[in-house]
């Protein structure tokens, strides 16, 4: 499952910025885009990571998934369009392929949301 190995990853990344906090505070949301592209189901995501942080410093903790559509660029009618994923990876006026992705490949944490004593919100760098 691709979503398990994604949700490892995230764990791990979410780990060592917790690990450098000073008190290691309880993290209560963690933000993350994910692009159509990515081919990553936000359910799955969602259902990996609630499981893979059961009894973990994330315990608890909620992830915030902001999807991005595929958009693309055609040279060729210098307009933006967007692919059917799935179906048509070419530009839907002229059918040239596509060749110039500019949505749909994100795949970051945007920020983590934790409890402590201030109300401050901290982002990874």
């Amino acid at each position: 499952m691709h979503e398990t190995d994604m949700t490892k990853a995230l764990i791990m990344t979410v780990k060592d910025w917790w690990d450098a906090q000073p008190g290691q505070p309880k993290i209560t949301k963690v933000h993350l885009t994910v692009g159509q592209f990515t081919c990553v189901e936000p359910v799955g995501l969602q259902f990996a990571f609630k499981v893979q942080t059961e009894n973990t410093f994330l315990a608890g903790a909620e992830l915030v998934i902001m999807e991005t559509p595929l958009i693309a660029f055609c040279h060729r009618c210098q307009e933006e369009y967007f692919p059917e994923m799935g179906q048509r990876y070419a530009c839907l006026n002229c059918g040239q392929p596509m060749e110039d992705i500019r949505s749909g490949r994100e795949l970051k944490i945007e920020r983590v949301e934790f409890s402590d004593s201030s109300p401050a919100k901290q982002s990874l760098p």
